[in-house]
């Protein structure tokens, strides 16, 4: 991976994990439709003219096969949302966030060596079994009781990382294989989330202008932040491997879980600090080997 490329990664890491504590910060008071709605309308709004001045100055235009990816990868990010927000209304964050984002790398990885047809070096191999190593740190429990409690988080961040993987599997061949632009690409999954959340805001006008009161600087954060991350991502897709990309964005996870105990005041430190160094060992070996 070439500097660049990671400097993209990290960047987007930063950027995702922030944007997800305030996710986490609004979810309670907040039901998915209305808040939705705002933070996909807002970023489409915003990234209108840069998008579409991309798109007169580049003379793109999309065919036929650019749409349907555009429209597939709109919808696949609004199943990506639901199940995220509906995690952090259960569990916490330095839990969902972590098995999430390690879970979606580790599937999406695995499925670019054969779709493809990417080779990682051994040193790679042996960054996604770190990457194993840390969920499975994260996540086990000896006892019934004790793993009863963090099994919505599980559950809801295995089911959010296969979304993860499925999104970068289709965007990255979007942008990779289809040559769409990625701002582009990313602006126009926009729009078909707008139309997709637009009927429950109707349905819940209270909801919106209640948010759009009580929660405005985060909501438009969020709104700015979440969209840049992935371009980041969508970039340096473009000038590089996904099997490794993929999983060194996942750099997030350490700042995940650092301000899901240092800013929400979630607990099991050592544990989480155990997990941290797995992930952080399998980000170093998926960024430092070749392929």
């Amino acid at each position: 991976m070439n500097p660049a490329t990671l400097a993209l990664v990290l960047a987007s890491a930063v950027i995702h994990a922030t944007w997800n504590l305030w996710v986490k910060q609004v979810r309670p008071a907040a039901r998915s439709g209305p808040l939705m709605w705002l933070l996909v309308t807002i970023s489409a709004v915003v990234y209108a003219p840069l998008a579409l001045a991309l798109a007169a100055r580049g003379g793109w235009w999309p065919d036929g096969t650019a749409l349907a990816l555009i429209v597939g990868s709109g919808l696949i990010h609004v199943v990506y949302f639901l199940l995220l927000l509906r995690g952090y209304r259960l569990a916490d964050l330095s839990l969902v966030y972590p098995v999430a984002r390690g879970t979606g790398p580790l599937l999406a990885s695995l499925a670019a060596i054969v779709v493809f047809a990417e080779r990682p070096a051994a040193l790679a191999f042996a960054g996604l079994a770190l990457i194993v190593t840390g969920i499975v740190v994260l996540t086990w429990r000896p006892d019934a009781a004790a793993h009863a409690k963090v099994a919505p988080g599980l559950r809801y961040g295995v089911a959010t990382g296969a979304l993860i993987a499925i999104y970068t599997l289709w965007d990255g061949w979007a942008v990779k294989r289809a040559g769409i632009p990625p701002l582009l690409f990313y602006w126009a999954g926009e729009l078909v989330r707008v139309a997709a959340f637009t009927p429950s805001a109707i349905a819940d006008r209270p909801g919106v202008a209640d948010l759009w009161r009580t929660q405005r600087p985060k909501v438009v954060g969020i709104a700015l932040l979440s969209p840049l991350s992935y371009v980041l991502i969508l970039l340096a897709m473009r000038g590089g491997a996904i099997s490794r990309i993929a999983p060194a964005r996942e750099v997030a996870i350490l700042l995940g879980a650092y301000l899901g105990g240092r800013v929400l005041g979630e607990g099991d430190r050592k544990r989480r600090l155990a997990a941290a160094a797995a992930f952080a060992l399998g980000v170093a070996s998926l960024a430092l080997s070749k392929g």
